[in-house]
């Protein structure tokens, strides 16, 4: 088993988590999303981000605007819907739970008793 295969598979796990987390702060465009996630070390290509922010328009999560630019063409800038923020409140609970429970079993030494 390769780690790089496993340390790709969990960064994916919580690309969708991470890209409506920067979208709660305001609109951007995909170049500003891959910016912020590659500054956060977790490395993801454009072809990997424009699908995963279609699924997510798709899903009701996230809707999109298109902005004239003075540097080139039209930008289209992703914004969360109002279930993108129910949505994005409900992983927040659920990340805080799981990163509890990784962190509860990957350090907690057992007591004699256990």
């Amino acid at each position: 088993m390769k780690i790089e295969n496993t340390k790709a598979q969990m960064r994916k796990g919580v690309l969708e988590f991470c890209i409506l987390s920067i979208l709660q702060h305001g609109d951007a465009y995909t170049s500003e999303i891959l910016a912020q996630l590659k500054d956060a070390k977790l490395l993801v290509v454009e072809g990997t981000i424009y699908p995963l922010l279609t699924r997510l328009k798709n899903a009701g999560l996230l809707s999109y605007r298109w902005e004239e630019s003075t540097s080139g063409p039209p930008r289209k800038y992703y914004l969360l819907t109002e279930t993108g923020q129910l949505f994005l409140k409900e992983l927040s609970s659920t990340w805080s739970d799981l990163v509890e429970a990784v962190n509860h079993v990957t350090t907690h030494k057992p007591s004699e008793n256990e």
